[in-house]
């Protein structure tokens, strides 16, 4: 199917960006990698958008920097390939690394990027499990000036997030904070095949050891609502614990009876629910592997 008409235009600054999406505001589409919105508007799953303002030209979008003490600075514009193959993410936090090969393809994540991943605001995108428990934050640019967003406020619904098109507001980085003493963190997704399909589930855990118990954690469940969810309940009896395998498989129950999983072509709700169950401790267990001495 070929293309429906539309205005192209490469902008070559934020300002310029910000501008001409504010100017557009429901009609205008940003494109980063263009993974995304070309399939959605070959399909016809795009039919209001007239304007395509290409971000690939404005500098210093495109940056991939560990910062000791701070985090992972990933600009708007650096590909998931990237990300995946860094030996220094690899080293620093794995879990970002594992997310980012999740996606779709590899000639997939040479185009596309992170931000691209979370803009998208699908149920099952493989990123944002993983910058939620971790606490990554959004910074954007707009005519106000911008602001920085948690991720896990970030998502208001199936393809929509809270960035304000009215205002051109665009997203310039994610910053995931570094992993500390005692911390550690893990991403797993279930899908049919390992390459291509969308995750029926996925889950992701950051934990925050205090000797042998649990100081701190978070676990965030992919696919199985119509943003990202949290598992407030199953951290909930974590927290303060040490961790044994009857602990896991209870948090791993708490966290099935949180999720609000569709039944679709894919899977079942209920196989989506046990699976949360099964990931959840495997999340957990991963994360206390790979948890900084």
């Amino acid at each position: 199917m070929t293309l429906p008409k539309f205005d192209y235009i490469a902008a070559g600054s934020l300002e310029e960006a910000s501008g001409l999406a504010s100017q557009h505001a429901e009609n205008a589409m940003l494109m980063a990698g263009g993974t995304d919105i070309i399939v959605l508007m070959k399909d016809r799953a795009l039919t209001d958008v007239k304007t395509v303002i290409d971000l690939k030209k404005i500098p210093d979008l495109e940056k991939l920097e560990f910062v000791e003490g701070d985090g992972l600075h990933v600009g708007a514009l650096t590909k998931l390939f990237a990300i995946q193959t860094s030996s220094v993410v690899k080293e620093k936090m794995p879990a970002v690394a594992d997310a980012a090969h999740y996606v779709a393809s590899a000639q997939v994540r040479r185009k596309g990027t992170m931000a691209g991943n979370i803009c998208n605001a699908s149920p099952s995108a493989d990123t944002a499990p993983i910058l939620i428990s971790m606490g990554a934050v959004v910074k954007t640019y707009s005519k106000d000036g911008g602001r920085e967003i948690p991720v896990g406020e970030f998502f208001t619904g199936v393809k929509k997030t809270v960035l304000e098109k009215e205002k051109g507001e665009i997203v310039t980085e994610i910053v995931i904070p570094e992993l500390k003493s005692q911390e550690g963190s893990a991403y797993f997704k279930h899908s049919v095949r390992k390459a291509m399909d969308l995750a029926i589930i996925g889950v992701a855990a950051w934990i925050k050891m205090d000797g042998k118990k649990v100081a701190d954690c978070r676990i965030t469940m992919g696919g199985v609502g119509i943003t990202p969810l949290r598992a407030f309940n199953a951290e909930k009896l974590l927290k303060g614990q040490e961790i044994t395998e009857d602990l896991l498989e209870k948090a791993g129950v708490a966290a099935s009876q949180e999720c609000s999983p569709i039944s679709d072509v894919r899977a079942s709700a209920e196989y989506r629910a046990d699976m949360v169950r099964v990931y959840t401790k495997r999340a957990v267990k991963k994360a206390l592997e790979t948890m900084k001495a």
